[in-house]
C-alpha cells in the first residue's frame, strides 16, 4: 500500500473519531470556514467521497465522468445534507469512507495510471488517494473537535505543503515567500514582493499556510502576512 493511500487511512479514522465526539446539536455548530456548520463540513466529505468514487470509475472502466454534474449541483447537495438528522449525516460520511477505499482498493496497476481530469486538470488514478487524503485531514481540523495539524503525520504535512506552495505559487495572489522548518526545509512561494522568510514547525506552517491559523508561526519581523483563502 502506498504512503499516501496509508495517510487516507490515518486522516480518515481522526475525522471518524472526531465525528463520533459530537452530538447532533453540536454538529449545528459554526466553523472557521464562512457560511459553513460543522453539518456542512460533514456533507462536504461525505459527498466528496462520492464524486471520488466517480473518478475511480473512469479509472476503470475508461468511461469519462465528472465529479460533479456543476458547481451549483455541489453547493446544493451540500445544502441538502447538512440540513438531515444527524445519524444520517453520520452514515453518508461512514459509507462514503468505507465504499471510497474499496474501490480504489480495486485498481489494477494499469488503472491506476488512467488520466482523468479533476476540476480542470489532467490527473491520474494514482493522485486520488492524496486529493481524499488534503479534503479529510484538514476538515478533520475545521471540525473543532480535537484534531489539530499537530495529529497528522509529518510526511503528511511536508506534503500539504508542497501541495498548496504550489498552488498558491501558480495563482501568485500572495506575497513572495520562503517558508522554513525547523528541520531545515524550505518551500518557496512566488507572489509580489522581496521573498518574505516564515519559520515554525512543519505542522505549524501547514496549519497557516492552509489558512487554518498562524499560531507558533513567525516572519522576519513579526507575525506572519494575511493570505488569501485556499481549501
Amino acid at each position: 500500500m502506498s504512503r499516501t493511500r496509508v495517510w487516507m487511512d490515518e486522516v480518515s479514522t481522526l475525522f471518524l473519531l472526531a465525528m463520533s465526539s459530537l452530538d447532533d446539536d453540536e454538529l449545528s455548530a459554526p466553523t472557521a470556514l464562512p457560511g459553513w456548520t460543522r453539518r456542512h463540513v460533514l456533507a462536504h466529505v461525505g459527498w466528496n467521497a462520492r464524486a471520488l468514487q466517480r473518478l475511480v470509475g473512469w479509472a476503470r472502466t475508461g468511461v469519462p465522468a465528472a465529479m460533479y454534474a456543476s458547481a451549483e449541483q455541489r453547493v446544493a447537495d451540500i445544502e441538502e445534507a447538512a440540513g438531515w438528522e444527524g445519524q444520517r449525516l453520520r452514515e453518508l460520511v461512514a459509507a462514503g469512507m468505507a465504499d471510497l477505499a474499496a474501490d480504489l482498493d480495486g485498481l489494477d496497476d494499469d488503472q491506476w495510471q488512467a488520466r482523468l481530469v479533476v476540476q480542470g486538470r489532467t490527473v491520474r488514478a494514482a493522485e486520488l488517494p492524496w486529493l481524499r487524503t488534503r479534503e479529510v485531514g484538514v476538515h478533520a481540523v475545521d471540525l473543532g473537535a480535537g484534531v489539530t495539524f499537530e495529529d497528522l503525520a509529518e510526511d503528511l504535512c511536508a506534503a500539504l505543503l508542497d501541495d498548496v506552495a504550489g498552488r498558491r505559487s501558480s495563482l501568485r495572489e500572495d506575497p513572495a515567500l520562503l517558508l522554513r522548518d525547523e528541520a531545515g526545509r524550505s518551500w518557496p512561494v512566488e507572489g509580489h514582493g522581496v521573498p518574505m522568510t516564515v519559520t515554525g514547525s512543519v505542522h505549524r506552517l501547514a496549519s497557516w499556510l492552509t489558512g487554518r491559523g498562524g499560531e507558533g508561526v513567525r516572519a522576519e519581523s513579526g507575525p506572519p502576512p494575511a493570505l488569501t483563502p485556499w481549501l
